[in-house]
Order: structure tokens, then C-alpha cells, then sequence
């Protein structure tokens, strides 16, 4: 039985004319999961030539999101995805009626194109991996665990000090509230917790206020 989902693509899929160009995006968005390649090579076309404003719609992530129930997050990756195989392969690659079949597993891809945005793939370090991606035989599981490996995101900026004594002060003020709200904490403890909470409130506030 289909999901709704699918029961909504379905029904919009026969409100507009069958081999129209948007009638191919809404039926490769049908078969996103096993053809994602697909999927991400027309949506580049959606966003880059503006076709969602002839749909009705105000913005290519608006048209993702209400027709195709993909948020913009997940065409973003595909969008991405899809840029980086057309970057570094061939044209005839892409133009192969099997592409979308053949094409590496998305989320391998898409730990590639994370490393490149970053400037640690080069196309010639691409080059020397190809074969391994291209390979059906290759686990997803593997490639993927070996190139986030390979290719580490860098560790998060740590938070401005103002804004890590703003937590600390909200995470004092809900501890205290709970304490208070307990009747198996005595009262002494639960007004320390509230003290405490208003120290690091005032600590938070003249931090931010210089």
C-alpha cells in the first residue's frame, strides 16, 4: 500500500501533463531512493533554469518541500551530490542511459562532496579513488566509514563565551525549578540551586552587556 507520500506525488504526477519536464521530476522523485542520481540531476536543472516560478511556486526550496516532500536540506545534498559527479566525470558519463542505475551510492558521494566544499579532495585525489566508488561490489557501509575517516570534518568552532555562560545560566535557572518543584528536595538545597542560578544569570548578562 502506497504511503501518502507517495499517494500525493502519484496524484500530482497526473494533474499535469505526462512527459511534460515536471512530470519527470515528480515521477524521479517517486523512484528517489533507488535512483537518487536521477533525482539530483534534475532538480540542478529545476534550481538553475528557475522552473519552479512556472510551477507557481516563490522559491526552488518552497517546490521541493510542497511538491516533491523533499525539505531543503535533503535537495541540498542531492543538488550538491549530483554537481560534484558532474564536476569530476566525464560528460558522457552523466549523458549514459545507465547512469542513474550505475552511479555511486549517495551517501558516499555525499561524504566526497563534503570534502571537497572543504578543499580536502582534489580532483586528482578523486581520480585515484574512482574505481573504488564506481565499484557495485564495494559495501556502501565501508566506503563510507573509510572517507569520513579519510576526509574528518574539522572540529566545531567552541562557543563564544558569552554565549556558553547564556546556557549555563538557562541550565542553573531549570535545574533550580526542578528542585523546587520536588518535595523529596529539602527547601535549604532548592534555594542554593535558585541563588546559584541568579549568580550565573547576573555573570551571563554582564558578560553580554560588556
Amino acid at each position: 500500500m502506497p504511503t501518502a507520500v507517495e499517494a500525493d506525488l502519484q496524484k500530482k504526477a497526473q494533474s499535469v501533463p505526462p512527459g511534460s519536464f515536471r512530470h519527470v521530476v515528480l515521477s524521479a522523485a517517486k523512484r528517489f531512493k533507488s535512483t537518487w542520481a536521477e533525482l539530483g540531476k534534475l532538480l540542478v536543472q529545476v534550481r538553475d533554469e528557475a522552473k519552479f516560478e512556472e510551477w507557481g511556486y516563490e522559491s526552488f526550496e518552497a517546490y521541493c518541500l510542497k511538491e516533491l516532500h523533499i525539505r531543503k536540506n535533503t535537495a541540498l545534498k542531492l543538488t550538491r551530490s549530483f554537481s560534484f559527479l558532474a564536476k569530476h566525470e566525464p560528460p558522457e558519463v552523466l549523458k549514459d542511459e545507465e547512469f542513474p542505475q550505475r552511479a555511486p551510492a549517495f551517501e558516499v558521494v555525499e561524504v566526497l562532496a563534503d570534502a571537497a566544499d572543504r578543499g580536502q579532495l582534489s580532483p586528482s585525489e578523486y581520480r585515484s579513488l574512482r574505481d573504488s566508488i564506481w565499484n557495485p561490489e564495494k559495501p556502501t557501509n565501508e566506503l563510507k566509514k573509510e572517507f569520513t575517516e579519510r576526509f574528518p570534518r574539522p572540529a566545531p568552532e567552541p562557543p563564544a563565551e558569552d554565549v556558553a555562560l547564556r546556557r549555563l545560566a538557562q541550565a542553573a535557572r531549570k535545574l533550580a525549578s526542578e528542585l523546587s518543584g520536588s518535595r523529596k528536595v529539602p527547601k535549604a538545597i532548592a534555594e542554593r540551586a535558585a541563588a546559584l542560578a541568579d549568580d550565573v544569570e547576573e555573570l551571563a548578562a554582564s558578560v553580554t552587556n560588556g
